[in-house]
């Protein structure tokens, strides 16, 4: 007891000397915006509180047997995924990485290149190939001349998809993790006799347990999030019904109620998450010595090896871009007239280049509060932040749609509230990479700043910015990539005549004019590949 009067003493004393700092250690200039950014953050939770909390129904419509079925829909999806996505990327990651498989370097692209298909396209292409009036079910009419309904649809046909679009999340991780880890143990096992595949599943894949949970959250989230793929492929999880509820009702407040479980679930997913990484979330693949890894040969196993990469490729990569040369070629031949949507092209790389550098803006100063002035206020205003990480695109829409009909019609369906509803979900994309770079610059570069008479302010410019380029290049890739494959937000907030390439595609799939949705499908996965360009020149700048 008496140390700790003793230490309030010295606070005290300090306090009166004016030594004594605050819980934000930070800067003014970083401060304020981060604080501004987190009450920004939580204006769609606060949404959905206020919408549900004076509902005098909100037990019966959160019991309704509708809701029961969705949750779990929603849950079993997510959990297939996942797993499904673990997998596969696991095996690739450790093919491309650690063996001496054949074309090491084409596979590693080939099997990224999915990251840059949006689930509407991959959703659209599975659709178009084995749904009614696709391309499997014409060849089957014509050639057998009988009528069948494709069984495609629900549970399998979203897992399928879903699987085939997102494994690249799990991949990214657990390359980086095999890349930046440390060699020692796998060769201490090596000279005791270990096998190969004694060494993977001993030493190896337990090293890669953090890489493997964060990708699978990313996925998890990736699932709970998605609008596309389930509508095309007729799936009630959340976001689907959320949108019908939302268009078909005039009572929306049973919408908002299932948003509101959605935002749980994903919060509670997100919260296990954070719990199992624990302290060490972002030193796990620190860059070490940097020595030339060892490659396992593959002997026999070559052959199937690479089997298994050309299925993945085929189907995650081949059948969407496949699909969608095939119905263009197709309407060539037919003489359709095709109006390329230049417009449409033009207007989604100019809003996700504007969400790119306003995210990246905004993220910085978040970024190098959690790192450089570590206290449980910062602590707690940096997962405040991560709030939009927890909410679907369709749940920031809702909210956004309602605050801008009722206090800010001014900038309601105009582009800034549209990047914002963009920074809202897509801003935690960038954190990873940002607070990487920042924790691998040492702080005495910034202190000897300070010991020359340089302002923060001017050390931030100057030295930190310039020293965590490749961070901020990968944060700002990774959200134009996301911000080019958005639907929901986009159809809800979008300027009047704004037209992009996801509501071209999705206009025209709904319609089944596949056809007329091929064009912006290739358009989209083009200009998206952009950004995966970027994310490969930082993944060889880093290892």
């Amino acid at each position: 007891m008496e140390l700790k009067f003793s230490d309030i003493g010295d606070k005290i004393n300090l306090f009166r000397k004016g030594q004594l700092t605050w819980p934000f250690k930070a800067p003014a200039f970083i401060l304020i915006p981060v604080v501004f950014v987190a009450l920004a953050m939580s204006l769609p939770l606060f949404y959905l509180i206020i919408r549900v909390w004076g509902a005098e129904d909100f037990l019966d419509l959160l019991l309704r047997e509708q809701t029961i079925r969705v949750l779990l829909n929603t849950v079993a999806l997510a959990g297939a995924v996942t797993l499904s996505t673990i997998t596969i990327a696991v095996p690739l990651a450790w093919l491309t990485v650690r063996t001496d498989l054949p074309g090491r370097r084409i596979w590693s692209i080939l099997t990224m290149v999915p990251l840059v298909i949006p689930s509407l396209v991959g959703g659209f292409a599975f659709v178009a190939a084995f749904g009614y009036g696709g391309i499997v079910h014409l060849f089957i009419t014509d050639l057998f001349n009988i009528s069948y309904n494709p069984g495609i649809y629900g549970f399998f046909g979203a897992w399928a998809v879903l699987t085939l679009l997102s494994y690249p999340y799990v991949l990214l991780s657990v390359r980086g993790a095999l890349l930046g880890m440390d060699q020692s143990q796998e060769e201490a096992a090596r000279t005791l006799g270990q096998s190969p595949w004694q060494i993977f599943w001993k030493v190896t894949f337990p090293q890669l347990r953090p890489a493997i949970a964060g990708g699978g959250l990313l996925v998890a989230l990736y699932t709970l999030s998605d609008f596309a793929a389930v509508s095309l492929l007729q799936f009630d999880s959340f976001t689907r019904v959320i949108f019908l509820q939302y268009r078909g009702s005039f009572n929306r407040t049973y919408a908002s109620v299932l948003a509101l479980v959605l935002v749980l679930l994903t919060m509670f997913i997100v919260s296990l998450e954070m719990r199992t990484r624990g302290k060490d979330r972002y030193h796990k693949v620190g860059s070490g010595a940097k020595r030339k890894l060892m490659k396992v040969s593959l002997g026999y196993w070559k052959w199937p090896a690479l089997i298994f990469c050309t299925i993945i490729v085929l189907l995650a990569l081949v059948l969407p871009v496949g699909v969608s040369l095939f119905w263009l070629i197709r309407g060539l031949i037919q003489g359709e007239v095709f109006i390329l949507r230049w417009e449409a092209a033009f207007n989604s790389f100019y809003a996700a280049s504007i969400t790119a550098i306003v995210g990246i803006i905004v993220a910085l100063p978040v970024a190098i509060l959690s790192v450089r002035y570590k206290s449980k206020a910062s602590s707690l205003l940096e997962k405040v932040t991560y709030a939009g990480y927890a909410l679907p695109g369709i749940v920031v829409a809702l909210s956004l749609v309602f605050f801008g009909a009722n206090y800010a019609s001014s900038l309601y369906q105009t582009m800034p509230l549209l990047v914002f509803a963009y920074i809202i979900l897509f801003l935690p994309q960038a954190m990873g990479s940002l607070r990487s770079s920042l924790l691998q610059l040492g702080p005495n570069i910034e202190d000897a700043g300070l010991t020359m008479g340089c302002s923060r302010f001017k050390i931030l410019r100057s030295v930190t910015i310039p020293l965590i380029r490749p961070g901020i290049l990968t944060g700002a890739a990774l959200i134009f990539l996301t911000t080019m494959k958005e639907l929901p937000a986009t159809m809800l907030l979008s300027p009047i005549g704004f037209r992009s390439l996801t509501t071209e595609i999705w206009n025209a799939t709904t319609e089944a004019f596949y056809t007329r949705a091929a064009v912006p499908a290739l358009l989209l996965v083009i200009i998206s590949s952009f950004s995966l360009w970027i994310l490969f020149s930082q993944e060889e700048k880093s290892y």
